[in-house]
């Protein structure tokens, strides 16, 4: 039955290609001779997104420019993937801590199926302390990002691990219009300091060389960001960030390199989930904590670089990183259910260094007689990791509940094609091999210790029809996969039960499916629409939110939806941004992972998203943006539903002088109540209280709050 569904839409969309071919070619016969008109200056406007008719090799896939992150108030750093359509990004937690992503009806947690890297790095974790894929993005610098390249499905073959919902590559800039210094400041203790800049280590040469053809020569980026924020909750955040980037670069596309820098480091303190009953009851704050010792650490050091070649005959591409990271958090989420003597809080920590590279060979060449271009790449990944699970009462651990030193090695190998047939009919064909190996010493549980290895070969094809009156139609498939925490693989024995540990395989498998269309057809509009559908062969997850620490077995998934993007250029001063995303996602066997029903809980069905600019109006610009997430359950039954949130944001600026700019952020402009994140949990609230065994925690959204920001420009 579902494969003639998508056979019967596949035929509709390829029964449309005749008919919009003569539309087309009635168009040109009918154009005849424009009268003689008075030549008016041209103006340039460009849209935020790069999303034109033959850009892309899919409906849903797409590139965000920088120039829209200048006028988006953001509250958080990683809220720049919500310019990712379809996709959302919240929090349950303090500001230091990792986002939770949402996108096609996974709650990917804090990145498990959603890839992630900044400049061809890798930001998930595997194996982390907190959760599978662990994203952080706390240490990206908005005012950087030169573009953001997003994929959404298993249809690409550069994309690996945690990429089955799809994956986003922010890329920085090289070098700065203008050296900046950002001075913003802000409710409930918000301080903002933002100091980057770009210098030309040497001269343009001055012989009439094409500086286009061998760049500008070295240019150092550098950038320093140090922020402070208490949050608007009772028990102060206390967040303190320091962030800094050195960049050196020289060349241009054709041929160049770069070699980078960064540090990072934070420490806060947590008002996590609490429950819901306690607040509607008036007996806890909205804002209020249960324990006030939550909070987390975290830090990262980076050295990476890339070199990359380009001419008529094809290109190369290599890169390579060193990165230490660690992370410390201190969280309770049961609160006084299973120690009522200490409270239930337990410290999750991590000390890793990782060593990467990627080297890519593409060939441009001929195939029966059409252009084609064969990629070849290689990915390799290393992961040395130090991470323990620990009970703890007021930040100090007194009990260990695992305590592991884990190898785990990545290698993948992918080919891929593009060929172009014809005017109308291009191809995408690709096939990717990927290996694990992890390596475990159990220093607490000696028995745990071990080797497991997983292999997965991922086929993709995609078929790209048109364009016709400027519009063009998608055919995507492939397979993909998320790798297991090295825990929930290797674990013979539970920790906390000393019972046998359920075997999980290394990586888990995914299969996707879309057919999309993407069209010009209204000048100054680009509009796609997309119909998918992506499964799981598994939604296991290792549970170290608890004192458990051992693998959740949640079965087989099936999600299909549709996407409707469209960003317009309305005028040289206004543009409308409009994306809308629904999602069906259920277990694919009734009654599994020993609960009732078959809804998946976190996972969100309806998204929507309005964004309007106004650029340019003399010294005024201006960006609002509304976000819409639907009702989704909580329980497998339905049982328990979290209700809809919507929130409003506003960024306007003002130039004062060439060189001088004020800009005011107001966030949830209309003080809205909202929840940020809901679940189902278990938990007491005191030692003498009595235990919910189905109850509903949250976190709310932050009430309004106004950003001010001077910035000096040099």
């Amino acid at each position: 039955m579902r494969a003639a569904k998508w056979i019967t839409a596949t035929t509709f969309c390829l029964s449309a290609i005749p008919a919009l071919a003569q539309v087309g070619q009635a168009a040109q016969s009918a154009t005849t001779p424009a009268p003689t008109i008075p030549m008016l200056p041209i103006v340039t406007v460009e849209g935020h997104y790069d999303n034109a008719v033959g850009s892309s090799n899919a409906a849903s896939q797409g590139m965000v420019r920088g120039e829209l992150l200048q006028d988006l108030p953001l509250l958080r750093p990683g809220e720049i993937l919500e310019t990712v359509p379809g996709l959302v990004v919240t929090q349950h937690s303090g500001d230091g801590k990792a986002n939770q992503y949402f996108l096609r009806g996974y709650n990917l947690d804090h990145g498990t199926d959603f890839a992630t890297s900044v400049d061809g790095v890798s930001v998930n974790m595997p194996t982390n302390a907190h959760g599978q894929g662990y994203s952080d993005l706390n240490f990206l610098i908005p005012e950087l990002v030169d573009h953001i390249d997003y994929r959404k499905g298993p249809y690409f073959a550069q994309n690996g691990d945690f990429a089955s919902a799809g994956s986003a590559d922010i890329r920085y800039r090289k070098s700065l219009a203008h050296n900046i210094i950002d001075l913003t400041g802000g409710a409930y203790g918000y301080r903002r300091a933002l100091m980057a800049g770009s210098l030309q280590l040497t001269q343009p040469p001055q012989d009439g060389s094409d500086t286009a053809a061998v760049g500008q020569g070295p240019v150092l980026l550098g950038a320093l960001e140090v922020m402070r924020n208490n949050g608007p909750w009772a028990l102060k955040e206390d967040m303190h960030k320091t962030n800094a980037l050195l960049r050196l670069s020289d060349g241009n596309l054709a041929k160049g390199w770069s070699i980078d820098g960064i540090y990072y480091d934070a420490k806060w303190n947590s008002t996590d989930q609490v429950p819901l009953e306690l607040i509607e009851a008036g007996q806890l704050g909205r804002f209020s904590a249960l324990d006030p010792t939550d909070g987390g650490e975290s830090g990262r050091a980076r050295l990476s670089g890339e070199w990359h070649s380009h001419d008529a005959s094809g290109y190369t591409r290599i890169s390579a990183y060193a990165e230490h990271y660690r992370l410390k958090l201190w969280s309770n989420f049961t609160f006084f259910e299973l120690r009522p003597a200490t409270g239930d809080q337990f410290q999750q920590a991590e000390s890793r260094n990782i060593l990467g590279t990627q080297i890519v060979k593409g060939w441009t060449h001929g195939l029966l007689g059409h252009d084609s271009t064969t990629e070849l790449g290689l990915q390799v990944r290393h992961d040395n990791i130090d991470v323990s699970l620990k009970n703890s009462e007021a930040r100090i651990p007194f009990e260990t509940v695992s305590d592991d030193k884990v190898s785990e090695t990545l290698a993948g190998l992918y080919l891929q094609n593009t060929t172009i047939w014809s005017d109308w009919l291009r191809t995408l064909v690709g096939v990717r091999a990927d290996r694990v190996n992890m390596d475990m010493t159990s220093y607490s549980l000696p028995q745990n210790s071990g080797s497991a290895a997983g292999s997965r070969v991922s086929p993709k094809l995609s078929l790209i029809f048109g364009p016709w009156a400027k519009t063009e139609f998608f055919v995507n498939a492939g397979k993909g996969f998320h790798s297991n925490d090295a825990r929930g693989v290797i674990n013979t024995i539970d920790p906390t039960t000393g019972t046998p540990a359920s075997p999980v395989p290394a990586l888990a498998g995914s299969s996707g499916k879309e057919i999309g269309v993407r069209t010009e057809i209204i000048d100054g509009l680009q509009s796609s629409l997309a119909l998918w559908s992506l499964d799981s062969d598994s939604e296991i997850i290792y549970a170290a939110d608890s004192s458990i620490g051992s693998t959740s077995p949640n079965g087989a998934s099936k999600r299909h939806g549709i996407e409707w993007n469209n960003h317009w250029i309305v005028n040289r001063w206004l543009l409308l941004d409009a994306d809308f995303a629904w999602t069906h996602a259920r277990y694919a066997k009734m009654n599994d992972n020993d609960a009732l029903g078959n809804m998946i809980p976190n996972a969100v069905s309806k998204v929507a998203l309005l964004r309007l600019t106004l650029q340019r109006l003399g010294p005024w610009s201006a960006g609002l943006e509304t976000r819409y997430i639907g009702p989704y359950p909580l329980a497998q039954d339905g049982s328990l539903t979290a209700q809809s949130a919507i929130v409003t944001n506003l960024r306007l600026q003002r130039q004062i002088t060439p060189q001088v700019s004020l800009s005011m952020d107001a966030l949830n402009l209309f003080n809205r109540q909202y929840y940020d994140i809901a679940y189902q949990q278990d938990y007491q609230v005191s030692p003498g209280a009595g235990a919910v065994p189905s109850g509903v925690t949250v976190h709310p959204g932050e009430p309004r709050q106004l950003r001010l920001t001077l910035r000096l420009s040099y």
